[in-house]
C-alpha cells in the first residue's frame, strides 16, 4: 500500500497551533496520547477539505476524563472515552467515515443553540458581484481556509466609515462560495499541476533547499522572511509569494524566486538547476536561461489547487 492511501484525509489542529494536514492513523494516535498538558490540552479534526459545522474533538487533561465531541448535519453531541486508545480508534473511524465508528462510544446530544438569522446582504448589483468575484479568486487560488476566507469577505468593501458586509454576512457568503468550489473540485480526476508542485517542492525541501508555496504577500518580504526558514543545513531556497499564486490561478503562470544562502551566483544558478530538475522530475515545465538573476516560470500550467481549510 503507498503512503498517500494510509492517510487519513483530514487535517488536525491543537491547542498550541500546531496543525498536522492528512496524517496516519498511527500519526494520529499519536496525537491523541500526547494531549493533557498545559497548553496541549485538546485536538480538533476537520475533513478535507474542510465542511461548515462538520468537525470532531477531543479534550483531555492529565488524571482527568477524556472528552470527544463531534457535528455534523444529525446534530452535536458529546460522549467520555476511558482512554487514549479508545479515543484515538472512534477518531480514526470518524475520520474514515467507516460505518458505526460512532456505535463505540455512547453520545449525548449538546445544545448548539438557536440558529443565527443573518439579514442579507445591503449590496447593489456592482458591489456584490465585485465581492464575489474577489471570494472567488482567493478561492482558486487554493490556501485560504473557511476563516481566512470569511474574513476576506469581510474586508474587501471595508472603508474607514462603512463595512457594509458583517462578521456573520461574510461567513455565510464564504461558506456558500467555499461549498461551490468544493462541489467543482469533486470532479477532478488524478493529480493536479499544484500537486506536482507541491511533490517537487517537497522533494527540493527534504534535499537541502528551502522551499515554501504561497509565501508572504510580495518579493520584498519573501526575500527578506525566506532566511528565517531554513534548516539546519540548508543550501538555498525556493519559493513564490501570494501575489505570483494569483497570477498562477488566472492562468499567466508561475514566478519562483531562488538563491543560496550563501548569497553567491554560482550556488544561486546550482539551486535554480535543482529547482528545474526537481520540477521536471514532478512533471512540470520551467522556463529559466540559467541566468541567476532570472527567475523561473513554471509555464504551461493548470492551476486546480483542492481546498483543505
Amino acid at each position: 500500500m503507498c503512503q498517500s492511501s494510509r492517510m487519513l484525509n483530514i487535517a488536525v489542529r491543537t491547542e498550541n497551533s500546531e496543525r498536522h494536514v492528512r496524517v496516519s492513523a498511527e500519526e494520529l494516535a499519536a496525537l491523541v496520547r500526547r494531549i493533557g498538558g498545559e497548553g496541549d490540552h485538546f485536538l480538533v479534526l476537520q475533513r478535507v477539505p474542510d465542511l461548515p459545522d462538520v468537525f470532531a474533538q477531543v479534550w483531555h487533561e492529565t488524571g482527568g476524563d477524556w472528552a470527544v465531541e463531534h457535528r455534523d448535519g444529525r446534530g452535536y453531541f458529546e460522549a467520555t472515552a476511558d482512554g487514549p486508545d479508545a479515543v484515538a480508534s472512534v477518531l480514526v473511524g470518524w475520520a474514515r467515515q467507516e460505518p458505526g465508528w460512532d456505535a463505540r462510544l455512547t453520545w449525548s446530544p449538546l445544545d448548539a443553540g438557536p440558529a443565527r438569522v443573518v439579514p442579507p446582504l445591503d449590496l447593489g448589483d456592482h458591489e456584490r458581484e465585485a465581492l464575489e468575484d474577489h471570494v472567488r479568486g482567493v478561492l482558486a487560488a487554493g490556501y485560504a481556509t473557511r476563516a481566512g476566507l470569511a474574513e476576506v469577505a469581510e474586508e474587501y468593501l471595508a472603508t474607514g466609515d462603512r463595512r457594509p458586509v458583517s462578521r456573520h454576512q461574510a461567513r455565510e457568503l464564504a461558506d456558500r462560495l467555499w461549498l461551490e468550489r468544493v462541489a467543482e473540485q469533486a470532479s477532478w480526476r488524478g493529480e493536479t499541476d499544484p500537486e506536482r508542485l507541491t511533490r517537487a517542492f517537497e522533494a527540493l525541501d527534504a534535499a537541502g533547499i528551502t522551499a515554501r508555496e504561497n509565501f508572504t504577500c510580495c518579493r520584498t518580504c519573501g526575500q527578506a522572511e525566506i532566511g528565517d526558514e531554513a534548516g539546519p543545513g540548508a543550501r538555498g531556497f525556493v519559493y513564490f509569494h501570494g501575489q505570483s499564486t494569483q497570477a498562477a490561478a488566472a492562468g499567466r503562470g508561475l514566478t519562483l524566486h531562488y538563491g543560496g544562502f550563501d548569497d553567491s551566483a554560482a550556488t544561486t544558478t546550482a539551486v535554480g538547476l535543482e529547482v528545474v530538475a526537481a520540477l521536471e522530475a514532478a512533471g512540470l515545465a520551467a522556463e529559466w536561461n540559467r541566468d541567476p538573476g532570472r527567475a523561473i516560470t513554471v509555464t504551461p500550467l493548470d492551476w486546480r489547487r483542492r481546498l483543505v481549510g
